[in-house]
């Protein structure tokens, strides 16, 4: 195995378009394992999905428009995806995706992926032939619709070797933006969050952080806002760690404070916590084809590796079922994916004799994880 190689050049070398090449991919290779080693994934900038009334001139639905709003994410694999403009997302991609399915109110992951295409300009002449080709590369994406359950592959995704550089097509990396809910054949709304899952914002991985102004700030929005909690690391002639909300001057009203000595000063009751127990507990309603989430605190990784064991317990829903119509479950199963598979057979004797109908059905689930002893709950 070997390290980066790193583009070196020298007089009267003759360049080949391989060597210039070089020089980008290696240019590219740092960036890439900066983003993704010194920094945790997800949005950055903007990238909310933004929406507008409108009215189906043809029924007088009123639905919405969603737009994706401009910024910019990095993806898992130290790549920086880059929206320029609103994207308006388009119903019929939807409906590809997820038309076929049965209607229900649960909302649908939205996902940003980074992918290259050539860019519309005109390509230039490379050579003295007059021959011309393509010169640029443009680093472009794509908004892609999930299936219900869809938004738990994001935590499932595994990141590159760590000499690898930033990953190109075909290698997908799913951003998870939002959700979407649909009714009557168009969008209804917006959520920022569905079935524990929201969307992933980036971070930074330090063991040390210092400031330069002797007191280091965190905050939970880039602005302060009046009322949202801050906590202050303070190194001056009285150094201290107070936890509070920020006021209408952009102070923070101490809710906590920590001093040197170690004197603990709050303005609330202290209360402690209880002691994780050994089984953990998860349950819920899901349609066909949904992932079924695991409980708070298990991870996919312990599951697979067996310090954690899956029980999962199915109940099919009944449909709604007409006066004459009579109903029984095809199939209630989970597979290894914990994905749901639930069909059900419908069939109305009087209205329609001659006709059998299978369809996508729901049931409600409970997936109990136990946890070894030895294990320790974590």
């Amino acid at each position: 195995m070997t390290g980066p190689l790193r583009p070196a050049f020298h007089e009267g070398q003759v360049l080949a378009a391989a060597d210039l090449s070089a020089t980008v991919e290696y240019a590219r290779g740092p960036a890439a394992r900066h983003a993704r080693h010194l920094h945790e994934w997800g949005i950055a900038e903007g990238l909310g999905l933004v929406t507008q009334p409108r009215t189906d001139p043809a029924t007088g639905v009123r639905y919405v428009e969603v737009s994706v709003a401009p910024g910019i994410a990095v993806d898992g694999t130290g790549r920086e995806v880059v929206v320029t403009e609103p994207v308006v997302l388009r119903e019929s991609d939807f409906d590809e995706v997820n038309g076929a399915d049965q209607l229900t109110v649960e909302p649908y992951p939205v996902f940003l992926t980074a992918t290259d295409r050539e860019p519309d300009r005109s390509a230039a002449p490379v050579s003295c032939s007059g021959s011309a080709t393509k010169t640029r590369v443009e680093e472009s994406y794509q908004l892609l619709f999930g299936r219900l359950g869809d938004e738990r592959l994001v935590a499932e995704q595994q990141p590159p070797a760590i000499g690898a550089p930033p990953a190109d097509p075909p290698v997908r990396w799913l951003i998870l933006l939002g959700y979407v809910q649909w009714a009557d054949g168009h969008f209804s709304g917006v959520v920022t969050e569905a079935r524990g899952v929201a969307a992933r914002f980036v971070g930074v991985r330090a063991d040390s952080v210092s400031a330069a102004s002797g007191a280091l700030t965190l905050r939970t929005a880039p602005e302060a806002q009046e009322g949202k909690p801050a906590l202050v690391l303070s190194g001056g002639d009285t150094p201290n760690l107070v936890f509070g909300l920020y006021q209408g001057g952009g102070t923070v009203a101490p809710l906590m404070t920590v001093a040197a000595n170690g004197n603990l000063t709050i303005e609330g009751s202290f209360s402690g916590g209880t002691q994780t127990g050994s089984t953990l507990v998860a349950s819920g309603t899901a349609t066909d084809g949904m992932l079924l989430p695991l409980p708070s605190g298990v991870t996919p990784e312990q599951v697979a590796d067996g310090r954690v064991v899956l029980h999962v317990h199915l109940t099919p829903r009944t449909p709604p079922l007409g006066t004459t119509e009579l109903y029984s479950p095809v199939e209630t199963a989970v597979d290894a994916d914990r994905r749901l598979r639930c069909r059900v057979r419908r069939y109305d004797p009087v209205a329609a004799p001659g006709e059998v109908v299978d369809q996508p059905g729901s049931a409600d689930f409970l997936v109990v994880a136990t946890v070894a002893a030895t294990n320790g709950g974590g």
